[in-house]
């Protein structure tokens, strides 16, 4: 071998590590680590019984405003019908006091005019004071009466309200059993199957907008400054063994207090400083899913 091989296989040989250590560097020049989450929603039963039907299923994908889930309204049903049944009977009361005022009222208004007839008797000599005070009380006596079946009529239209409101209750009941999916995303987890009974406030299942996604990281203070919300950055994400994915993202939130490190960081040093949290927002092209490791570049 010549000199000038020699000095080419020398070259080649410190050449080779150094291409490798550019490989391994490639993740020191991110800024932040983090992990991708979504924004769920937990969608919970609103009405208490069997539950009929449960088109969520995990994995799958629903509209906003599609049909989710049923609970059976028989009980609230028949409920709604002996509130009606109890409403009619009062309102029959109304009408029986409504025929009473207005007796009262024509027996009131024949006492006005024999008063009147009396008085002008009176004047002529032609009736005594007596006959005058005694038609007098008769008419007090009946406007009484009015007032005593005014306030009974009172009583039975608060009676009538009640029922109306319990009535709409149970109509708002009844609505409820209708459950319907909040938003456009893909059903993370269920957690009621049919023919089971539910209570109100059971969680049935939950769902997720999968068309964009936030990866959560953590920065020091030093770091907080440079950052400002809404502005774009670089996020990396596994694409093999070797090299990154790179997406496009946004700063969505910025923590306003510091927090420690969380304790998925392993080193103890790292754990015990002090933090920011900060979600960037990224769109998901497919290739993102919850709990996926991420990196930013600033």
């Amino acid at each position: 071998m010549n000199k000038i091989s020699k000095m080419k296989t020398i070259s080649l040989f410190f050449f080779i590590p150094t291409i490798f250590v550019a490989c391994s560097n490639n993740n020191d020049l991110s800024d932040a680590y983090g992990n991708f989450e979504a924004d769920d929603v937990m969608v919970s039963a609103e009405t208490t019984g069997k539950l009929l039907l449960l088109v969520a299923e995990e994995g799958s994908h629903l509209r906003a405003g599609d049909l989710a889930a049923i609970v059976d309204t028989t009980e609230l049903v028949l409920k709604r019908n002996q509130l009606i049944a109890q409403q009619k009977v009062a309102s029959s009361k109304t009408d029986n006091i409504h025929s009473q005022i207005e007796v009262q009222k024509q027996q009131l208004a024949n006492l006005t005019i024999d008063k009147n007839r009396l008085e002008k008797l009176l004047k002529d000599s032609a009736a005594t004071q007596k006959q005058l005070d005694d038609i007098t009380g008769q008419i007090e006596l009946v406007n009484r009466q009015i007032s005593n079946i005014n306030t009974q009529y009172i009583t039975v239209r608060s009676e009538l309200e009640v029922f109306n409101a319990q009535i709409d209750q149970v109509n708002e009941s009844i609505r409820k059993s209708r459950i319907y999916n909040p938003l456009d995303g893909v059903v993370l987890e269920t957690f009621a199957e049919t023919n089971e009974v539910v209570m109100f406030g059971k969680p049935l299942f939950k769902i997720a907008n999968l068309s964009e996604m936030n990866l959560r990281i953590y920065v020091s203070g030093d770091q907080l400054s440079s950052i400002k919300q809404g502005q774009e950055v670089q996020v990396l994400i596994d694409k093999d063994k070797n090299s990154n994915a790179i997406l496009s993202g946004k700063v969505g939130w910025i923590s306003e207090s510091a927090e420690f490190t969380p304790k998925i960081i392993q080193t103890k040093e790292e754990r015990v400083n002090m933090v920011y949290a900060i979600k960037i927002r990224v769109k998901n092209d497919g290739s993102l899913k919850i709990g996926m490791p991420g990196e930013v570049r600033f």
